[in-house]
């Protein structure tokens, strides 16, 4: 074994079937915008873009590098979900066809030069309460209804189906409609997809569930993250492990040296119990991860040895999971993966 390193498997199977299983739950008027922004979560932008393109009907970014190069592969509708804010930018959208968000009375005038060349999302604040316009401001947006342009607002507590404020924003959201019969309309995420389906409208802007971010027994985790084992120790009764010595055994325990830390982008808030798995046998983080190394038990469990791999997170070891079972979210460990980390498509 020479010089092993952790390594980011994609596949982009999973996230086609992922995909359909969502557009499933929707009307098939329904059109299925991919949000692919910080480089497709994680997944490699150009290269979701060339597998995915034939499933799905545009794309949602945040950069304008980020759309130019979609463009080079795709002539789909790209939407800037942030917006832009200089006549530069507006024009580069214009002669790509993107499709951009106004949020914003600074980006009014320019939104209004553009308008006949552009379509424009209008993003309205229904309980987010982070970009978009105020509901009061809507009167005097109505020099933007038009057929090609497209009313968005965000849920705040989609993934909590039994939140009050998840009716709330629709309320408002449709009053809003009333003032913009022409446009198309937008709302849904992804976890608006998975509880509400009914509120499709014309676009869903769907991110993590496609790369099965989201606790859902149809929806699987599409990257693996795994590293091999370099050394297998003996912790006796009464021995600690790790930075700290988070961790004292109260038995002899096997512990499994793996060779994958913070520094690859494993959490190092990681706590005793974290799931791995290892010749899909479960195993469990035991002491704090360092920058190179974390510790997994492996007591009584046969036939593990050095050079085996360990899978930090994989379709059988969901993302979710242990993102939940860490108080974290899963957006944050698929984007954090490192440039060190070997990727793999």
């Amino acid at each position: 074994m020479i010089e092993p390193k952790a390594e980011l498997l994609i596949n982009y199977q999973t996230i086609q079937e992922n995909v359909s299983y969502l557009k499933s739950l929707l009307s098939p008027l329904t059109s299925f915008m991919a949000i692919i922004k910080a480089n497709a979560y994680g997944h490699s932008l150009e290269k979701f873009v060339i597998e995915l393109d034939a499933l799905v009907d545009g794309y949602g970014v945040v950069r304008l590098e980020e759309a130019i190069s979609i463009r080079k592969i795709s002539s789909k509708p790209v939407l800037l979900m942030q917006g832009l804010y200089s006549e530069e930018g507006f024009q580069i959208a214009a002669n790509n066809n993107f499709f951009l968000t106004v949020h914003h009375s600074s980006q009014l005038e320019l939104a209004k030069k553009f308008n006949s060349s552009l379509s424009l999302w209008l993003k309205f604040n229904t309980g987010m309460n982070r970009l978009g316009f105020d509901i009061s401001d809507q009167t005097g947006l109505n020099y933007f209804n038009l057929e090609k342009n497209c009313l968005m607002s965000h849920l705040a507590c989609a993934d909590i189906p039994q939140e009050q404020m998840n009716q709330q924003q629709f309320a408002l959201f449709n009053e809003l409609s009333r003032c913009f019969d022409k446009t198309k309309k937008s709302i849904l995420n992804s976890a608006g997809i998975l509880h509400f389906p009914e509120y499709g409208f014309d676009w869903v802007r769907c991110g993590i569930g496609m790369y099965g971010g989201l606790p859902n027994k149809y929806l699987r985790t599409a990257m693996t993250l795994r590293s091999k084992i370099i050394a297998i120790k003996t912790l006796k009764r009464g021995q600690r492990i790790g930075y700290g010595g988070r961790y004292t055994a109260t038995e002899n325990k096997t512990i499994a040296v793996i060779y994958c830390g913070y520094a690859d982008g494993y959490p190092q808030t990681a706590i005793d119990g974290t799931r791995v798995l290892i010749n899909s046998k479960e195993c469990s983080i035991l002491g704090r991860v360092s920058m190179d190394l974390l510790t997994v038990d492996i007591t009584d469990r046969s036939g593990i040895k050095e050079g085996d791999w360990a899978e930090l997170w994989s379709s059988e070891n969901s993302i979710s999971s242990i993102s939940s079972y860490n108080n974290l979210i899963s957006y944050e460990l698929m984007t954090k993966v490192t440039s060190r980390v070997v990727k793999k498509n």
